[in-house]
């Protein structure tokens, strides 16, 4: 089910990284061979080089990017080898005026969302689009990642997860009040639809 709402999302696209999207990126690339009516955009970036395979860019680029016969109208590459600061300088600048469409997310297994971590001090940051962000969980390399507001901006904003891993997390993320003990539990759709996608491993806490 990601793999055919991704395909079906146009305009501005926001990826995320991790392992659990591979093969929805994968059967995206397969439902979808033209991705020209979109643009492409990470909701954050390890600061490593493109082909570094931490990179969120690299992995999606392997996995879904390279097998579109018609690609991307752009790619907006967060530059995480230019350092967390100039790379988060530069990926704020380019969303400037930038209306997201759809956003795609996961969620950590401490309730971690883009590269903002419990009690973050980012979490608390409304006047930019993206910020520099220290690592809390592996691989602990320093993170560019977009803030609460862009990506709540979305219309559509879909919580893709797996694992039991995740499972108190979701818990919290999906069944408790809103905290920035679990950063996932902020972001909903401002204006529109948040949709979660679990496996039966991350629900089991869920109760349903």
């Amino acid at each position: 089910m990601c793999a055919e709402l991704l395909a079906e999302a146009n305009g501005h696209v926001v990826l995320t990284g991790g392992t659990t999207p591979v093969r929805a990126y994968e059967l995206a690339a397969e439902l979808r061979p033209d991705w020209s009516s979109t643009e492409v955009w990470w909701g954050d970036e390890r600061c490593v080089p493109p082909e570094h395979e931490w990179s969120n860019y690299g992995m999606a680029n392997r996995t879904l990017l390279d097998h579109v016969a018609a690609p991307p109208a752009a790619v907006h590459r967060v530059r995480g080898e230019l350092g967390a600061e100039r790379a988060a300088d530069e990926y704020d600048r380019e969303l400037e005026g930038v209306i997201l469409d759809f956003v795609l997310l996961g969620v950590g297994p401490d309730g971690h969302v883009a590269s903002l971590y419990p009690q973050a001090p980012g979490l608390a940051v409304r006047e930019r689009r993206a910020i520099p962000a220290e690592a809390k969980l592996e691989p602990l390399v320093d993170r560019v990642t977009m803030t609460i507001p862009v990506l709540v901006s979305a219309p559509f904003v879909l919580f893709f997860v797996a694992g039991a891993g995740r499972a108190e997390a979701v818990r919290r993320a999906f069944a408790e009040p809103p905290s920035e003990a679990t950063p996932a539990s902020l972001v909903r759709s401002k204006n529109g639809e948040t949709v979660a996608i679990l496996d039966p491993a991350a629900a089991q806490e869920l109760g349903i």
